[in-house]
């Protein structure tokens, strides 16, 4: 039956903690929308164990769907018991097949979840039970005195061989690597093995044996450790001759879990990742294929219901906005206002004492292999629980915890213990991207900055703005929205007492922000001053009118006119501009130009390169070599050589990558004829070549003369010029040589 009629404006498929909660957040929007699922619940219906703190209640998934039922009667929706097949795109709409039938959506939140993943060995059939769906299902009575064979080495496997091992069963665990490989938590193995668990390491199962559909054994075969493969763990490989047989009951893999994307046809083309989970965009959930979301299982990996629930929300939100044609992007949450740094603490004054971290009370492993009484009856006291809460200083600082050096046993590519050293390499060519720093506007103290927290920065204003900064986003001042917000141009540009040179970018970036604040605030009166607004980049002219359109005032001023900020009234300030009325602003935002590196003087000894005079480095020619610097096989790109814009940077950066690549895939080199010769008999020694050159190339041979090696002269002509005994030439520019063109040019003109 075709019910594509209808066009929903929702389509969820997946009924599990992702698929539901976004149904009820849609519920509540009142948006028309359809939930379609093979069942409803998804991992969290297996749970049969609920804890009441005074023992287990066992309930089954039938009672846990009915519970669910009873919870979304408050929402009128349509739901769905069916397998979908196929989700495909349909004009601008997507269909959604069934088993039995066919539905249309303008969107689709695809919550699936995932599968258990097979072993993919002969006999596997007449499995019952799978990892996750086992440890939500097991009844005592039907494991009481059977052997129990779990495969797999995680924190499912762990719980499902423990759980047998309870119910009364003679449990055991096959895992393919050694104990050091095992995922799972190092404590619950721990636990595990005091509990009598046997764990057979290096084992892998090639196939189930059974009789009338009941398991008989388990073959299998040993293994041993090879290379590392793509997670970093060493690969294990069989052992030829090594196979035995294992008699068992009962066999249950718990090797991990696939996404459930069977329904994926080939007309859209997600963007998955190596572990074949969607590509979503980190705001919005949204996947490639607009209008197709996704989330839980599918996006984020095998992962907690909250986590689920969280996607769930964060999807149908995004959702909603898209169909009210508003944009995917979710506005950020409103943070806490004061946050506490690690580096506002006084670690000095707290005087700390390393404690080793609180354990909770076990109960002795023959007793606690009965029941699960420990679950709920041992956990930490209240003391214990401020006592390790206490210990906490910065969860993202390093605390020297080791965890990453156990994580990385076998490559041991963490080093805690490792010192900075200086090494030194060969190489062909060296390209410098060193890159700028900001004008200081503390030089400038007519603007007060530093003096009034609301006068700050552009790159500050941009934290301001950036929905992961202080404030989450929201342009606020002291905890308010500024009403009147200035911009001042050319901080540290086009200062004929200073730096005169125009920085290239500072304009297009305020006009960015002044956009931001009409954005943000549009009730915000914005003015920029400015000298003159070079808008020279593709677009940039039209941004910059579009900017004016949205109400922006821009107001000109000489360089040389006297512009000042002073303190106000009610936590103002006060912007003075000659020949302009006086502004009292909440908030003022100073266009900071670029400058050379303070570093720039040790680059420039180090590598040999020349400055312009304005501090950044010197191209060999500005037409004809623009990525070269003065010495050979050494290329400039970015703002080093001077104030550009990020498509400028990035094509200077790919032109200076080729010039280096020109050089190292050669064998021969061709080098300039424009080189330095030395006549040994005029050469005295007296070392003043050794002493001016700037490429340290001329020295005393064993002779006692001048030598220059050709392949390292820069053909600069300063040792030529500085030669007091005239006995070095240039070639090809020597005096004679030079005297000679200029009597030709004479001749010539007369």
């Amino acid at each position: 039956m075709d019910n594509s009629s209808r066009i929903y404006e929702l389509v969820i498929v997946g009924a599990g903690p992702a698929g539901i909660t976004a149904a009820v957040y849609a519920a509540r929007q009142k948006m028309d929308f359809l939930v379609v699922a093979a069942n409803l619940g998804g991992q969290v219906a297996l749970s049969s164990m609920i804890e009441n703190y005074t023992g287990f209640q066992y309930i089954t998934g039938e009672d846990l769907t009915a519970k669910f039922h009873e919870h979304l009667q408050k929402y009128e929706f349509d739901f769905k018991i069916d397998e979908v097949q196929k989700v495909e795109r349909e004009e601008k709409n997507f269909k959604i097949r069934t088993s039995s039938s066919a539905y249309s959506g303008k969107t689709v939140v695809i919550a699936t979840g995932r599968k258990p993943r097979e072993l993919n060995i002969p006999g596997e059939a007449t499995l019952k039970n799978r990892g996750v769906s086992y440890c939500a299902t097991c009844d005592a009575p039907l494991f009481e005195g059977l052997d129990v064979a779990v495969v797999g080495g995680g924190n499912v496997a762990i719980d499902s061989v423990r759980t047998a091992a309870r119910l009364g069963a003679e449990a055991f665990i096959i895992y393919r690597r050694s104990k050091e490989e095992m995922p799972a938590y190092s404590w619950e193995i721990e636990e595990a093995e005091e509990e009598g668990i046997k764990i057979h390491f290096l084992v892998t199962p090639t196939k189930i044996l059974g009789e009338n559909g009941k398991v008989t054994g388990i073959e299998c075969i040993k293994m041993e450790l090879g290379e590392p493969d793509e997670s970093g763990r060493r690969r294990p490989v069989p052992i030829e001759g090594s196979e035995f047989t294992i008699e068992v009951d009962t066999v249950i893999p718990a090797i991990g879990q696939l996404p459930d994307i069977s329904f994926m046809t080939d007309d859209m083309k997600f963007n998955m990742t190596r572990w074949n989970t969607f590509m979503v965009d980190r705001t919005s959930l949204m996947t490639n294929v607009e209008g197709v979301f996704a989330g839980g299982d599918n996006v984020s990996g095998p992962a907690s219901a909250i986590e689920a629930i969280a996607h769930g929300n964060k999807a149908a939100e995004a959702i909603d906005r898209y169909i009210r044609g508003e944009g995917s992007p979710l506005e950020p949450i409103e943070p806490i206002e004061e946050i506490v740094t690690y580096d506002d603490l006084d670690l000095e004054s707290l005087d700390l004492v390393k404690q080793p971290r609180k354990q909770p009370t076990l109960l002795p492993a023959v007793e606690r292999i009965k029941n699960f009484s420990e679950v709920v009856s041992k956990t930490f006291t209240e003391e214990a629980a401020k006592a390790e809460a206490e210990r906490c200083l910065n969860c993202t600082i390093c605390c020297s915890c080791g965890e990453c050096v156990k994580a990385c046993k076998e490559l041991q590519a963490v080093n805690h213990d490792m010192k900075e050293e200086v090494i030194e390499l060969d190489v062909g060519a060296i390209v410098i991207a060193s890159g700028f720093d900001l004008f200081d506007p503390k030089q400038k103290p007519e603007y007060s900055y530093g003096k009034y927290k609301n006068v700050i920065t552009g790159l500050e204003f941009e934290r301001l703005v950036s929905a992961s900064g202080p404030t989450a986003g929201k342009i606020k001042v002291n905890g308010n929205e500024p009403k009147k917000v200035v911009f001042i141009q050319c901080v540290g540009s086009r200062d004929r007492k200073g730096n005169e040179y125009c920085s290239r970018v500072c304009c297009m970036y305020t006009a960015k922000q002044a956009h931001l604040v009409r954005e943000k605030l549009p009730g915000a009166e914005t003015i920029i001053y400015y000298t003159d607004v070079r808008a020279f980049g593709k677009g940039f002219e039209e941004f910059y009118v579009r900017v004016q359109e949205e109400g922006v005032d821009y107001r000109r001023r000489e360089l040389d006119d006297k512009i000042e900020v002073v303190k106000g009234n009610d936590g103002q300030v006060i912007v003075k501009a000659e020949n302009h009325p006086d502004i009292n602003a909440d908030l003022v935002v100073l266009a900071t130009g670029i400058v050379p590196r303070k570093n720039v003087q040790d680059i420039v000894r180090r590598f040999r390169i020349s400055q312009s005079a304005d501090g950044f480095f010197f191209e060999a020619h500005p037409k004809l070599q623009p990525l070269d610097s003065f010495t050979r096989g050494i290329f400039l790109a970015g703002c080093c050589q001077g104030p550009k814009d990020i498509p400028d940077t990035v094509a200077q950066a790919s032109g200076a990558a080729a010039r280096a690549c020109s050089i190292i895939s050669n064998d021969k080199l061709s080098i300039s004829g424009e080189i330095a010769h030395v006549d040994t008999d005029k050469c005295v020694a007296c070392l003043t070549c050794v002493r001016v050159c700037p490429y340290n190339v001329p020295n005393i041979n064993s002779e006692g003369v001048a030598e220059i090696e050709g392949a390292k002269c820069q053909g600069c002509g300063t040792c030529a010029g500085e030669c007091p005994v005239k006995a070095i030439d240039l070639k090809h520019y020597s005096d004679a040589q030079v005297i000679a063109k200029c009597d030709a040019i004479m001749e010539a003109s007369t």
